[in-house]
């Protein structure tokens, strides 16, 4: 029976060091030594001396004890990170397993396996969304296909599930995403659900999670959500068709009321009624041709400003400016103009649509008769809804090209869409 070596305590093993060599040509060098410290059979502390100039040196246990027909050396982690009593009792559990038939080189093996099979699972929502997006990309006959499909997961998926892993996606975060825009944008809503539905499905087929759909509709979110068909139809402003708006534009321009006025302003810059109506002189740059409004009027609650074309300079320049009040549309009282002077004058004129319907008709014209990027068209209409057009208020708010956006806007609108084709 092989003699045991006496059991040191923590302060002995601290003291323990590297070797040196005993004899032949490298007589005094520095060398590994394995140290047993007694308490487990087989149990040592191998210490290796320091590399080049260092003072520190490395340290770490090991194990020797029959595995089979096999003597190996099982690490047990650095000292004194390891300490001596932590170093003992993995030791004894390992010698347990053994006795037991089991080889822990194997456990580590699949330990360690599963690790990394757990590791490559760990993916976000908006990992698999992008090769989602590539992948329908190849698919979509147009680019305006992809940029809308991007625009709804920007939108209303990835603030909920963007950052979370596929695996850890459950069906209350499908309503949080979902719930707020059911009833108010039922169809994007059905179509965002949708989306999200194949993209986890596609995570499911690349086995990035187990389990059932969280955002399968039939026997699922059904039984949460009113049928999209059902949802009462939210009644959107009339809008006039574009053709329509050019000799609107002309008999307009031959109205001098201040109503009618403010109207045509409000349509040449796509700004909303509540914007103009409280517009102020000081918020005019006639220098740079730009229309600031504060942050406390608008609709996202910051400062934007609106490039000015031409005509608009052109118009306020005629105003008249002999009152007190600082506000640029003044009513017949001296006051700022009601909510309902902008639609009276269109009702007057025999059209059925609204200002803010305009604000609509600016979108589609943008949308279908030119080719500016969705971003410079939303800051437009200062729609802050996206990565992307947040991330153009970084840009100085795109403000050039914005500038060349209305231009083309007051274009068409003194002469009709263009024989060429889309302008820009």
């Amino acid at each position: 029976m092989p003699r045991l070596a006496r059991e040191l305590t923590d302060a002995e093993v601290r003291r323990l060091k590297w070797a040196r060599v005993q004899s032949g040509s490298n007589k005094g060098a520095a060398c590994t030594k394995l140290h047993a410290v007694g308490g487990v059979g087989g149990l040592y502390l191998h210490c290796a001396p320091p590399v080049s100039a260092n003072t520190t040196f490395a340290r770490s246990w090991i194990l020797k004890t029959p595995i089979g027909k096999d003597i190996p050396e099982l690490g047990l982690g650095p000292y004194p990170e390891v300490t001596l009593s932590v170093a003992r009792q993995k030791a004894r559990e390992l010698k347990e397993q053994i006795r037991q038939g089991i080889d822990p080189r194997v456990t580590r093996k699949a330990l360690a396996s599963a690790l990394v099979a757990e590791q490559a699972k760990a993916v976000t929502f908006h990992t698999v969304a992008d090769r989602f997006i590539v992948k329908k990309g190849k698919e979509f006959k147009t680019a305006k296909q992809v940029q809308k499909l991007t625009s709804h997961l920007e939108t209303y998926a990835y603030p909920i599930l963007g950052n979370l892993l596929v695996s850890d996606i459950e069906r209350a975060h499908i309503m949080k995403m979902l719930s707020p825009i059911w009833e108010t944008k039922t169809e994007t809503a059905t179509r965002v659900r949708a989306t999200v539905e194949r993209i986890l499905d596609m995570a499911g087929a690349e086995g990035l999670r187990t389990g059932d759909n969280p955002a399968r509709w039939r026997g699922n979110l059904d039984l949460s959500l009113p049928l999209p068909g059902k949802v009462r139809k939210v009644r959107h402003l009339a809008a006039m068709p574009v053709d329509e708006v050019p000799p609107f534009m002309r008999e307009l321009a031959a109205k001098e009321s201040t109503g009618a006025m403010a109207l045509r302003f409000a349509i040449l810059t796509a700004a909303r009624s509540s914007e103009i109506r409280a517009a102020m002189w000081s918020e005019i740059d006639f220098k740079a041709k730009v229309w600031v409004i504060p942050g406390e009027r608008m609709k996202g609650g910051r400062d934007h400003k609106v490039p000015l074309c031409r005509e608009a300079v052109d118009l306020l320049k005629s105003l008249s400016r002999d009152h007190d009040s600082e506000v640029i549309f003044v009513s017949p009282t001296g006051n700022m103009l009601s909510n309902t002077t902008l639609t009276k004058v269109l009702k007057d004129m025999g059209h059925q649509v609204t200002q803010h319907g305009f604000r609509a008709t600016f979108r589609t014209w943008a949308q279908e008769h030119t080719s500016y990027p969705e971003e410079v068209c939303e800051l437009a209409l200062a729609h802050v809804n996206s990565d992307a057009t947040r991330a153009a208020y970084a840009r100085s708010e795109l403000i050039e090209k914005r500038r060349n956006l209305m231009a083309d806007w007051e274009r068409f609108c003194r002469e009709g869409l263009s024989s060429k084709g889309k302008v820009n």
